[in-house]
């Protein structure tokens, strides 16, 4: 009999259930944000110190517990536990460092300077304070590192946050729930919630949060924004890729074959950031291609049990079906299967799915066109790197891109004109694991940013402070009343300050000078 009140926690790779995580009740939600808000007016009153030092705890926690960390991880998704400290353990603590580094500098008010001489007494400063509290929606493909920098990032600003994971990796969001309760944080400051996809959103909302965080799909993400309209309350929305890679003539046909494997195939190609499509040159097809069958057929998946192979399973049976899909509409309009991963042995109940190159693709093909989210890539010849740039830019979703090229200079020059929200070098994917890096993309693969000062600054409300620096001044000069003058030495202000002719700024700083005393009369 099903256990109503628990989310079952099943491990992809084998079939079973392992764990089971309590059910949240929509009508405790309210209450959740009410506490959270209550303790975080307090939160937001202590001294930075006070915040970093229960960062340090958190740190000191997850430092000691890595290990059991990745376990999870790898066990709740279908992940190898390589991958797991890679992409999951690692950066998070990489991002945890940076963000208590670098808090004081990113919430500490900055002078804004002096626009204009008329103006130089107006003196403007930009502050920065919590939302209150933050909501935040995470997705099972990275279920702890994604979470794991908005929450940080959230509790440093000052936040409350609530956090509800993905349902399909219950187990590693209750991972997170036990890292952020040692750190000592006020208690209800932080709170973790279980609920269905379909209805978190709507009880956050509703609830109260003050801002919302998203990753996931496009078409749950456009949701989610409609729902938010109602209140107005902001959101920062990461959502889907499509993401292209383009191969220069010039490129290193080695390294870039060896970074589509691991940005197309790591996580199972579960990467909204992952290599999908690639642009390769005519003059490098035939050596790029022949390196990429090579190392794709070399790759191995299967059961994680001695770190001996370097994928997993897929973490959901619904998206290894659309993946199949894709790959039978692409060879049912042309595409060829240029190289697929060997067989392993590995449980029947397990959700894998071979890795797999299809070549002579076309953008009548989905694949092409959709996010794919597994282990598959296209790949199309291109006549030039015109062409790759115009295919490459095809596209609804714009959120990562990469370039591979020996030219730094024609890599830069190529980057800047791809339609993405990130664009990599010789290189893919990673930059999610750089702290400093902000990450979001353009078109219908999100709005707002995570990651970095910039990504900081999405959990603070900006407030601007000007003052007067000009005490004894009794009114501003084109305070009333108004009268020919004062229009006159205002048109004057324009030439004195903006005009190429000397003779009409001599002469428009003299009729600026006689409504100048307006400033020191009652």
């Amino acid at each position: 009999m099903t256990d109503q009140s628990t989310t079952p926690c099943t491990d992809p790779a084998r079939g079973e259930v392992f764990a089971h995580s309590p059910l949240t009740r929509e009508a405790d939600v309210a209450e959740l944000i009410a506490r959270s808000r209550k303790a975080q007016s307090e939160w937001a009153a202590l001294p930075l110190s006070r915040r970093l030092a229960a960062c340090r705890r958190l740190r000191d926690h997850m430092l000691g517990d890595a290990d059991a960390i990745a376990a999870v991880i790898s066990r709740d998704n279908g992940k190898t536990r390589v991958d797991a400290m890679s992409t999951e353990v690692f950066p998070a603590l990489m991002a945890l460092t940076y963000y208590m580094k670098k808090a004081r500098t990113f919430l500490r008010p900055t002078g804004l300077g002096n626009g204009n001489l008329l103006l130089i007494n107006k003196r403007s400063r930009l502050l920065h304070h919590p939302y209150g509290v933050i909501g935040v929606i995470s997705p099972w493909n990275y279920p702890f590192a994604i979470p794991f920098s908005d929450v940080v990032m959230g509790l440093l600003a000052g936040n409350g946050v609530i956090l509800k994971a993905a349902s399909e990796t219950q187990a590693v969001g209750r991972k997170l729930e036990e890292c952020f309760l040692k750190a000592g944080l006020p208690e209800g400051l932080f709170a973790y919630v279980n609920l269905p996809g379909a209805t978190a959103g709507k009880a956050l909302l509703q609830g109260g949060v003050d801002k919302l965080f998203f990753t996931g799909s496009v078409a749950a993400g456009k949701t989610l924004m409609g729902l938010a309209a109602e209140t107005l309350t902001p959101v920062v929305l990461e959502l889907g890729g499509n993401d292209p890679m383009l191969v220069c003539a010039d490129a290193d046909c080695e390294r870039a074959a060896a970074g589509a494997v691991w940005a197309g195939f790591q996580n199972c190609g579960q990467s909204c950031g992952g290599v999908e499509r690639i642009y390769v040159h005519r003059a490098v097809y035939e050596p790029f291609m022949k390196a990429l069958k090579r190392r794709v057929e070399a790759l191995r998946i299967g059961l994680d049990d001695d770190y001996g192979c370097d994928l997993g399973s897929m973490t959901r049976a619904a998206q290894r079906d659309k993946v199949e899909a894709l790959v039978q509409d692409a060879l049912g309009k042309g595409a060829i299967l240029f190289a697929e991963s060997q067989p392993q042995s590995v449980p029947a109940a397990g959700l894998f799915m071979p890795a797999r190159v299809l070549a002579d693709a076309s953008h009548e093909m989905r694949l092409m066109r959709e996010e794919i989210f597994g282990p598959l890539v296209g790949v199309m010849r291109v006549e030039n790197m015109e062409q790759a740039l115009a295919l490459a830019n095809d596209s609804r979703l714009a959120l990562t891109a990469s370039v591979w090229t020996r030219s730094r200079r024609h890599g830069a020059a190529l980057a800047r004109r791809l339609h993405a929200g990130v664009v990599m070098v010789n290189d893919h994917l990673m930059s999610h694991g750089l702290a400093e890096t902000p990450w979001g993309g353009w078109k219908e693969s999100g709005i707002g940013w995570t990651h970095g000062e910039t990504g900081f600054q999405e959990m603070s409300r900006s407030q601007v402070i000007v003052q007067d620096y000009l005490p004894f001044a009794r009114r501003n000069m084109w305070w009333h009343p108004h009268d020919r003058r004062l229009y006159q030495g205002l048109r004057g202000a324009l030439d004195a300050l903006y005009s190429r002719n000397i003779g009409r700024r001599v002469k428009g700083l003299s009729r600026l000078l006689k409504i100048v005393p307006r400033y020191f009369k009652k």
